[in-house]
């Protein structure tokens, strides 16, 4: 109760200038992610062990979900927008690049660098409590794959202000450059196969789609009629590509381990993300009057108070639900995945989950709250930078491999040091200069 009336007051104080809408679809889209990963468990407790297959696998239809779950094109848009009003708050105040990435890598590397630490410590006890180290792996990894979208937003976030200055002077014209790279890189990983260079994309996909937000933001993005035609020219593009082109149906996850949309990202994601997008804006303006209804304002104030923490923990949460079940004989867990009784079930797995969910999130949340004190200097733009470079890489390996078994190996440990040893060059971590 107390948590809902401050959000209640921090909702009845919110600016009239304020695009609501936006902070709105950030908490929209966080949400549905969660409920996709959650319904992509596929967990079954047979002959006195867990099975897990893939859900596209079991019931390939079900790949068609992915087109409405799979909603970071949409975060990164909104991130674009928000990112855009952040820069032009900095400069009309005067504020430097140091002190604006300061601020912007806190409030994102603090509640990761939380989840990352919490891990070491579970890994290190389950090697302890001699768990196999494919068990750890699993679990590990399964519990950071969250961590991989903030890599690269924290990437994108450091370019935010050269890519914002080319927007202003290039306009449109920005975003499809970033489009064509994008283009042959995917044309270099399915007609020369040349892959490695297609991991750049990380950069060139959502590069792009992190600038439909600043067109958002510039009033450029068209009218209601033009944002729906827009809209389906794009749906047609990504049918395209999927059913006439190289492209996997499934835009998150996939039957085929070898070929992803998303890892390294494919033009699909920027097609999936206009097509989504144009839609959503196309609602903007009723969207917004509804908005108004303090009661609604305040669940999306309350939801973004704690956003990072149940994005962050939510997996986290499902893992050691799942191993409470399984030591406890299987129990929930053997209903066969896909069957009618394993759909059924889904409703209540996701409000227990919910459940567990929201008292951590309460816990872990102040973190993604902190302020860096305005009486702390800012550090060099360039050891801001070189400290959250090593912080995404090793977040990055860690999101690919998890721990192995414990920090019994250099392959534990490398990903792990440099995740600290970013923290440190970066100021992320209290008591470093």
């Amino acid at each position: 109760m107390r948590l809902w009336q401050q959000a209640s007051e921090m909702a009845a104080q919110t600016p009239p200038e304020r695009n609501r809408y936006v902070d709105f679809l950030r908490a929209a889209s966080i949400v549905i992610v969660i409920l996709g990963h959650w319904l992509m468990a596929t967990v079954h407790y047979v002959d006195g062990g867990i099975s897990s297959q893939h859900l596209f696998k079991l019931q390939p239809v079900t790949q068609w979900l992915t087109w409405m779950f799979q909603v970071m094109p949409v975060f990164f848009i909104v991130g674009g927008y928000s990112n855009a009003v952040s820069l032009e708050s900095a400069r009309r105040r005067a504020i430097g690049y140091a002190d604006w990435l300061a601020t912007r890598l806190y409030r994102l590397a603090v509640p990761v660098l939380a989840l990352i630490f919490a891990w070491t410590a579970i890994a290190v006890i389950m090697r302890m409590f001699d768990v196999s180290p494919g068990s750890i792996q699993l679990a590990s990894k399964a519990a950071l794959i969250p961590t991989w979208f903030l890599a690269i937003y924290i990437m994108v976030v450091i370019l935010t202000p050269l890519a914002y200055r080319f927007w202003k002077k290039f306009g449109f014209a920005f975003f499809w450059t970033l489009v064509a790279i994008a283009i042959l890189m995917d044309l270099a990983f399915f007609s020369a196969q040349l892959r490695w260079p297609s991991w750049s994309s990380y950069f060139w996909v959502w590069l792009a789609i992190h600038n439909l937000g600043f067109a958002w933001r510039d009033g450029r993005m068209g009218r209601p009629g033009q944002l729906l035609m827009i809209s389906a020219l794009a749906l047609c593009v990504l049918w395209l590509l999927v059913f006439y082109g190289p492209y996997p149906l499934a835009m998150v996850g996939s039957p085929d381990q070898t070929l992803s949309n998303t890892t390294p990202p494919k033009i699909t994601l920027i097609a999936l993300g206009i097509f989504q997008f144009g839609l959503l804006l196309a609602i903007e303006n009723p969207m917004r009057r509804q908005l108004q209804n303090l009661r609604l304002w305040t669940v999306t104030v309350l939801v973004n108070s704690m956003i990072m923490s149940v994005y962050l923990w939510h997996i986290t949460v499902m893992i050691v639900l799942i191993a409470v079940l399984f030591l406890s004989g299987g129990f929930g867990l053997g209903i066969e995945p896909v069957t009618l009784n394993w759909w059924l079930s889904r409703p209540l797995w996701m409000i227990v989950l919910l459940a567990l969910l929201l008292p951590l999130s309460l816990l872990v949340s102040p973190l993604e709250r902190l302020s860096r004190g305005s009486e702390r200097p800012s550090l060099s733009p360039t050891r801001q930078v070189v400290g959250a470079a090593m912080i995404c890489l090793g977040i990055s390996l860690l999101a690919l491999f998890g721990y192995g078994g414990g920090l019994l190996s250099w392959f534990d440990i490398l990903p792990f040091a440099l995740v600290v040893a970013g923290a440190v060059v970066s100021g992320m971590l209290p008591g470093f200069k």
